[in-house]
């Protein structure tokens, strides 16, 4: 078999295969910042906080999205490591037939029932026309969001992470372009914002259709054979990636409202440039782990002891390093990057610069976290996987959210993610002593 997953790794070899997912994932998160920019620019806040309202729906789709993704992947990876490359054919078809099938279930009962639902997320009379509007057309693109994260994950486990950044680049700079086109010319509104997404999403999705049909290589599309258990397995070995996502939103919401408590809406402004900064450091750990879990899981499914332990090795060590280089350049830069959204001098401004500082504390310990679990779910070790993800992402920072601030007051908003990240090290160093006998990478 050709597949560069296959490959002798060492130190360079390893980052350059996962280099483009963690371009990637940073690339990902800054078109996401620049569409919130164009929103709010060219159509209003009101839309842009119609789009916040209606994420937790679309942070559902995304989160089943990257489930079946990670969790499929790792599996179809062990698989061409066993050497059981027509069964792995099959799993990825029928994970991809799954893909589409949630993606029309969100499209058709999303729409049938939307105003209920964005009623339910909390919008308003004046914001409920924006909000109908924009989830309106997310979900009718369901099928393509779906899709383009499963196959960005798949065009890795492929050996063709290239190919599959520059599909999601194509389709982020078209969703850029569009956003101009469909709210500055056309003036159609949030759901010119919505169809512009969604556009960069059918872009590799489509690609990724036509490349597994045609191109024959280590991994392809043939007639699915449905097996529950694949999909099970999948589901449940993703399950970490899915708490994460969705533990997003509702921690969101929770700094939010004791922002608005604490300092009222410059504080919720506040908050958000904050977390926008998280989104973009985070994403270069993420497409990191992203990128190697692939290997990882083809070594372990072959039996290959020697090379995963180097390339826990090397992972390790490259995460200790570039970890304390981020928090660095976060912690030096923390005001031009809050000028970047707002400009000096502001009580946005002020709070946002200081919150910045403190919070950037975080990604010292945050890459070793985002790795540890990312590793757990290569071996489909799903239970460890989810254990570390929910009490890092969720327990830990609700938990620290609802006690710090009364304590130390709005800087203990700031410092709940840092203590959070801290204390799960432990958890996750915990889990490496203790798994190492059974997956022999240390």
């Amino acid at each position: 078999m050709s597949n560069s997953i296959s490959k002798e790794f060492k130190f360079f070899s390893l980052l350059r295969f996962a280099f483009p997912t963690m371009v990637m994932m940073v690339f990902m998160s800054l078109y996401t910042i620049v569409d919130g920019i164009f929103i709010s620019r060219l159509v209003g806040t009101d839309a842009l906080s119609a789009t916040n309202i209606v994420y937790p729906a679309i942070s559902l789709l995304i989160a089943i999205g990257v489930m079946l993704a990670t969790g499929g992947s790792a599996i179809i990876a062990k698989k061409l490591g066993e050497k059981k490359e027509k069964e792995a054919c099959e799993d990825f078809s029928f994970l991809v037939l799954a893909a589409v099938v949630i993606g029309i279930i969100f499209m058709v009962f999303g729409n049938l029932f939307i105003n209920p639902i964005v009623r339910l997320l909390g919008a308003t009379d004046v914001l409920m026309d924006y909000c109908v509007g924009y989830l309106s057309v997310c979900l009718f693109l369901a099928p393509a969001c779906i899709l383009q994260l499963v196959f960005q994950t798949f065009f890795v486990t492929a050996g063709k992470p290239v190919l599959g950044l520059a599909l999601t680049i194509s389709g982020g700079i078209a969703n850029m372009i569009l956003d101009y086109v469909f709210m500055g010319v056309f003036h159609m509104g949030v759901e010119g914002a919505a169809l512009a997404t969604g556009i960069g999403q059918l872009i590799p999705a489509l690609a990724g259709i036509i490349y597994f049909l045609f191109v024959r290589h280590s991994l392809y599309l043939v007639k699915p054979k449905i097996r529950w258990s694949v999909l099970a397995e999948s589901s449940f070995n993703g399950s970490s990636e899915m708490v994460t996502n969705l533990s997003g939103a509702i921690v969101t919401f929770l700094y939010n409202i004791m922002m608005l408590k604490l300092v009222g809406e410059a504080g919720v402004a506040a908050i958000t440039i904050v977390l926008y900064g998280q989104f973009l450091f985070n994403a270069l750990y993420m497409g990191f782990s992203m990128g190697v879990a692939p290997v990882i899981s083809y070594n372990y499914g072959s039996g290959n002891q020697r090379l995963l332990k180097r390339i826990f090795k090397i992972c390790v060590g490259f995460i200790a390093i570039s970890s304390i280089i981020v928090t660095v350049f976060a912690l030096v830069m923390s005001p031009v990057i809050v000028e970047i959204f707002t400009p000096a001098g502001t009580e946005t401004y002020a709070l946002a610069k200081t919150g910045f500082f403190l919070f950037s504390l975080n990604f010292v310990f945050a890459g070793i976290n985002i790795f540890s679990s990312s590793m757990f779910t290569a071996f489909s070790d799903g239970k460890t996987s989810a254990i570390i993800s929910f009490v890092r992402t969720f327990v830990l920072i609700v938990i620290n959210i609802l006690v710090l601030p009364t304590l130390i007051g709005v800087n203990g908003v700031w410092l709940s993610v840092p203590l959070a990240e801290f204390m799960s090290v432990f958890l996750s160093g915990y889990f490496f002593i203790r798994k190492k006998g059974k997956y022999n990478y240390m």
